[in-house]
């Protein structure tokens, strides 16, 4: 196991919604993915947790108000809740979720 840079992963992720895997810890994986626009309306059979690491987005949820997220800021979305990320401006977010995650990016 070595160090991760997280701020210099998120340097040099430019491509937006194309979650990279950092670290494997026990059942989960931690991911970082650069958001820019809206996403998909989406869900998984699983948790999925959102820590904004840089910038602010929000995560729209269907029969929902919107959750709006800063740098420091974390929500987990329930399991097989309908929801997209959106990002007015680009940001970082790292995703904790089990490996068999189905990634839509």
């Amino acid at each position: 196991m070595s160090v991760v840079s997280i701020p210099g992963v998120a340097a040099a992720t430019a491509e937006a919604w194309r979650p990279i895997d950092l670290v494997t810890a026990n059942d989960t994986i931690v991911r970082l993915a650069r958001l820019d626009g809206a996403f998909d309306w989406h869900t998984h059979d699983e948790d999925e947790l959102f820590l904004c690491w840089e910038g602010q987005f929000r995560i729209e949820m269907a029969g929902a108000d919107p959750v709006e997220l800063g740098a420091g800021d974390l929500y987990v979305v329930p399991a097989r809740v309908e929801h997209r990320p959106v990002a007015d401006e680009p940001a970082v977010t790292l995703l904790i979720e089990r490996p068999e995650t189905e990634q839509r990016g």
